[in-house]
């Protein structure tokens, strides 16, 4: 570890216990500078944030924002106040992050710079007791995250992260202000090519997380919202192109020009949705259209090729043949278009 850099603790807190105070004791102890951000906890809690002011920086939000917020607000004054180089770790309030394992996860964002660190929890093993809510939503979480993204995170919901100054600014320009927040960082990442690292940590709940403020419904819908992006865009151009397939066949009977007549309408209006709301590209136009075209006249002839196939040597209709059809090319356009077509050019560079 270089001797120069400093480790800065980031706690987001909502109506914390007294656990709070401990944690921040103890971190300081270890070398930490803290700073927490009270996320508008009211006054029934200011006797707990000004037991912290003695070994940290206390911000706080008049009114509750959420905890993307909170983060964002101890980046910002993070940024503002402390020279380079140092690194961030963001730990949960309510104890469950314990502070060997911030240290662990420290010291591997110090080994790499260009990393996102998750201190990952495991969610088997006959000694680890996990509250049923938490590995549901977890695996959920997880499963579409890895089909959105093609990457494999075994913790996606976890708070305990580290990374050096360099993801400030980065960082704070993410979208979300609640939980979804933490997602949207990941999704970001995964987008740019950037690299993500995981560190086993333990796996600590108190009292069945009791205390967590996690919102099942609202926060749930908060965090999918980005993910699903992309399944709507393709499903509302599915949508599109099963409408056109079957009224060109209506008008002209041919399952081939059919397919081919509404396809090169449904792909151009793909592309703009992928292009502007899901993956937010800022590579040229013309060669991310170029891009995107080849992969969709690749996708639109194993598509013809596959319905033709089907319509012609199975007892499928033609119109059950096309939704399989299109099913099964999914994942590749998916795949090609996140990793090549709409492929961050500065994750890249920050990537090498």
């Amino acid at each position: 570890m270089d001797t120069t850099t400093k480790r800065i603790a980031l706690i987001p807190a909502y109506m914390p216990s007294g656990k709070l105070t401990e944690l921040v004791r103890g971190l300081s102890r270890r070398g930490f500078s803290v700073v927490v951000v009270d996320d508008g906890s009211g006054s029934g809690f200011g006797t707990i944030f000004e037991d912290c002011t003695y070994d940290s920086v206390v911000l706080a939000h008049r009114e509750n924002k959420g905890k993307g917020a909170a983060l964002k607000t101890g980046l910002r004054f993070i940024q503002r106040t402390f020279d380079a180089p140092y690194t961030v770790v963001t730990l949960d309030a309510d104890g469950q992050h314990s502070i060997e394992d911030a240290l662990k996860v420290s010291a591997m964002a110090e080994r790499c710079l260009s990393a996102l660190v998750l201190g990952c929890r495991s969610f088997s093993g006959e000694n680890v007791k996990v509250p049923k809510k938490s590995m549901f939503g977890n695996k959920i979480t997880r499963t579409v995250f890895r089909a959105a993204s093609g990457l494999d995170v075994s913790d996606t919901q976890t708070g305990l992260r580290a990374f050096s100054d360099r993801h400030i600014s980065r960082m704070t320009e993410i979208s979300g202000d609640r939980y979804e927040y933490e997602m949207n960082v990941l999704m970001e990442y995964a987008r740019q090519g950037l690299q993500i690292r995981e560190v086993p940590i333990e796996t600590i709940y108190i009292d069945n997380n009791s205390s967590s403020h996690f919102r099942p419904v609202g926060d749930s819908a908060r965090i999918y919202k980005e993910i699903l992006k992309f399944s709507a865009s393709s499903l509302l151009s599915f949508g599109l192109d099963y409408l056109l397939f079957c009224l060109f066949s209506l008008l002209t009977g041919s399952v081939v020009l059919s397919n081919i007549s509404a396809r090169v309408i449904s792909a151009s209006a793909n592309f703009e949705m992928n292009r502007r709301l899901v993956f937010n590209s800022r590579k040229n136009v013309t060669r991310s259209a170029a891009q995107y075209f080849a992969l969709a006249l690749f996708i639109l002839v194993c598509n013809t090729l596959m319905l033709k196939l089907l319509v012609t040597f199975t007892p499928l209709g033609q119109y059950a043949a096309k939704i399989i059809t299109e099913m099964a090319m999914f994942a590749v356009s998916w795949t090609v278009q996140k990793t090549v077509i709409f492929k961050s050019k500065e994750g890249s560079a920050n990537e090498a």
